[in-house]
């Protein structure tokens, strides 16, 4: 698959996710899907559903915005950032109300035109001091 095409694809699905719509946000990745840089226990394609639908619902007015991408053979890098407001639980931690904003980084491999691994970097940490898990740092 050509980097475009790569590139398309990512696009897609972040426009599947940022409108809900998380099944067509995982048609991103392969059956077989390998992950890297998540919570623990969140492997494979099912653990991504599953974390996904979590995060998705935990915040009404999610938006993710790719900031910036690079691209080299069959790996894509992208930076992004998250917004919303933290409405529903998340990771345990009941809705706060909280405005969110987070950055991050992913790595993909495609394979066949789906991603078969993943990088993921983003900050637990400020997350979870947004959201009102953690105090602020002093």
């Amino acid at each position: 698959m050509a980097q475009n095409e790569n590139v398309a694809a990512i696009e897609s699905a972040v426009a599947h996710m940022n409108a809900g719509n998380v099944d067509g946000y995982l048609e991103l990745y392969a059956d077989d899907l390998t992950v890297h840089g998540y919570p623990p226990g969140v492997e494979g394609k099912a653990g991504v559903s599953e974390f996904y639908r979590s995060f998705r619902n935990a915040f009404s007015d999610f938006e993710l915005t790719i900031e910036d991408v690079l691209t080299d053979g069959d790996k894509v890098a992208g930076r992004y950032t998250i917004r919303g407001t933290h409405s529903g639980e998340l990771m345990g931690v009941p809705g706060s109300g909280n405005k969110v904003e987070l950055g991050g980084q992913s790595f993909f491999r495609f394979q066949d035109g789906k991603v078969v691994e993943r990088w993921q970097a983003m900050d637990g940490a400020a997350l979870l001091t947004q959201i009102g898990a953690l105090p602020a740092p002093a």
